[in-house]
């Protein structure tokens, strides 16, 4: 007697969390202290971990020490971020935030991409 057995592989199942806010402030360090004063005095490392947290290559952050007045890579990944995660905002506040405190700017995006990591379950397979 044959038995016929069917296998389903598992299907990744992803809960979005819809959001059109930041889920922290600008200034709101005292979320997480030691991530904070990492990036007050050590900001390019900082900068680095948490692109390549990103996704974007680990130095990219690297290349603002030959920018002007506003950080381009900041201003870039914060409008990246924002338009990822369909964060409201403008460019001028991403401009004012990462010239005025650039810091911040990549704690707030570090805290932000640790809010929205999306969970994936996998589903076990059945026996029928």
């Amino acid at each position: 007697m044959a038995t016929k057995m069917v296998i389903t592989q598992p299907q990744p199942v992803m809960v979005i969390r819809d959001s059109e806010e930041w889920g922290s402030g600008i200034c709101d360090c005292l979320e997480n202290v030691p991530e904070c004063c990492f990036a007050y005095w050590c900001c390019p490392c900082f900068a680095c971990k948490t692109s390549k947290d990103y996704g974007e290559p680990l130095c990219l952050p690297l290349l603002e020490i030959f920018g002007g007045f506003v950080p381009p890579i900041t201003m870039s990944m914060r409008v990246s971020m924002r338009h990822r995660y369909g964060i409201k905002g403008t460019l001028a506040e991403d401009c004012l935030y990462s010239a005025c405190c650039t810091s911040c700017v990549w704690c707030q995006m570090s805290r932000e991409m640790k809010r929205r990591n999306i969970p994936i379950v996998l589903v076990n397979a059945k026996n029928t």
